[in-house]
């Protein structure tokens, strides 16, 4: 008996020491991270500046691969899928806590096939409209929808896009249905917000803002508990009464389950370091979000935010009862 208890106090020893060697020499090629949206987007805007500023720190490139389809959902997969080696990563944002609910047949267990690295940024949204629209403010935006439900348009991006996220909480927390208008991404949503096409839309600020300081669409509020310097002139939703639609859309980084611990950490000690380049801080102002704080970026940090938020999105996703397949 004494003879067995040693070789598995050996075998555990060599296996401790061979990851330990392994995420000493980690990483010794390129890196694959994956957004489970198309190039251009917010996602994919913010990834490519944390790659870039990462790549540097951990001295192998990391090269960003677009899995776009299925709000998210594909890319998640496919990483979900990867061989756990540190080599191929996630970068996602809330609809990785979203789509536990929001999808009727989800190819992974959200919170149990992913290792988590930690999160990045809490990206702040914005209620617009086109330029004209009656509403002054944000209390007249919402007595006008409750009386013109049945006329007014909400655009969004597709199912489980940040936009559509954020209008079924909108809809949710003024208690009232309106005609909801899905499109193939963000740009052509926002074409045809700056045309007049549709009435409304709740966005993401790297998005909206751009087009607001230009006078090209209506700002009625932000979601942050603070107003943003980007946007100085906007009231926040408690300001305008209407608190229970603070929400940001937070991006965090994620690797396939059993990649090893000493690999997530090191991950992680490199994004703390990136989330203080002042490059990613000047960026971020721009897109009027700011970089997470160290305990943020962390497993932990990204781990309980997850969970919190499947907790919270799934009786409005339940309420509005808009699933995808």
């Amino acid at each position: 008996m004494r003879k067995f208890s040693l070789t598995l106090a050996a075998t555990a020893a060599v296996a401790l020491l061979s990851t330990s060697a392994y995420a000493a020499g980690y990483p010794e090629r390129n890196i694959t991270m994956v957004v489970p949206f198309s190039a251009g987007g917010p996602t994919d805007t913010v990834t490519r500046l944390v790659a870039e500023s990462m790549s540097k720190d951990l001295g192998q490139q990391i090269i960003v691969e677009n899995v776009g389809g299925a709000g998210g959902t594909l890319g998640a997969s496919q990483v979900a899928k990867a061989e756990a080696d540190g080599y191929t990563l996630l970068l996602h944002h809330i609809g990785m806590a979203t789509s536990a609910t929001l999808y009727r047949k989800l190819p992974y267990d959200t919170l149990n096939a992913f290792e988590y690295v930690g999160l990045v940024t809490d990206v702040p949204m914005t209620v617009v409209a086109k330029k004209d629209f009656e509403a002054k403010d944000l209390k007249g935006l919402v007595e006008y929808v409750k009386a013109n439900a049945d006329k007014v348009s909400l655009a969004n991006a597709g199912i489980g896009a940040a936009s559509h996220l954020c209008g079924m909480l909108f809809m949710s927390e003024i208690k009232t249905p309106l005609v909801t208008v899905p499109y193939k991404g963000t740009g052509p949503a926002m074409t045809d917000l700056l045309g007049g096409q549709v009435d409304l839309m709740c966005d993401q600020t790297t998005n909206t803002t751009k087009q607001i300081k230009g006078g090209t669409i209506k700002a009625y509020a932000v979601t942050s508990a603070k107003r943003l310097a980007a946007l100085p002139d906007v009231p926040t939703v408690a300001e305008a009464g209407l608190p229970g639609l603070q929400v940001g859309i937070w991006h965090g980084i994620y690797a396939p389950k059993g990649t090893p611990k000493e690999v997530t950490e090191k991950l992680s000690a490199s994004l703390q370091k990136a989330l203080k380049d002042p490059n990613i801080i000047a960026r971020f102002a721009e897109l009027g979000t700011v970089p997470v704080s160290d305990a943020e970026a962390t497993p932990a940090g990204l781990k309980t935010k997850l969970e919190s938020e499947v907790t919270r999105w799934k009786p409005v996703i339940e309420a509005a009862g808009q699933y995808a397949d």
